[in-house]
């Protein structure tokens, strides 16, 4: 028995909202834009970091991108400025992972 059908069993009158559920893979759909993401490399008080930004559609989107992307690299980053800045030099796996989910991406410096 799996989670929906305990929570079916608690709560026989609830009926799932389409908003609130996952598309086939299992992944939230993001919008996807005409202009090509950027992805640069710099370095911070010595530490490299990369850098995603030029994403032109809602925040909860690109902060949404930006949790996927730290989790399955298993570094740190943070979401400032409508910029995801993540820990590391990590150009080609991003750009691998952005192309994999339909977005363009450009490589700026290096």
């Amino acid at each position: 028995m799996d989670l929906k059908d305990q929570l079916k069993n608690l709560f026989p009158d609830h009926e799932e909202s389409e908003s609130f559920q996952d598309t086939e893979d299992g992944s939230n759909e993001l919008w996807l834009q005409d202009d090509p993401l950027i992805c640069k490399y710099e370095k911070r008080k010595g530490k490299p970091i990369t850098i995603i930004e030029g994403y032109t559609g809602a925040d909860d989107d690109f902060k949404m991108l930006s949790r996927d992307l730290k989790t399955t690299l298993g570094v740190g980053g943070s979401f400032k400025k409508e910029k995801i800045i993540i820990q590391g030099d990590y150009r080609d796996r991003i750009m691998e992972m952005l192309k994999a989910k339909g977005f363009k991406v450009k490589r700026v410096g290096g």
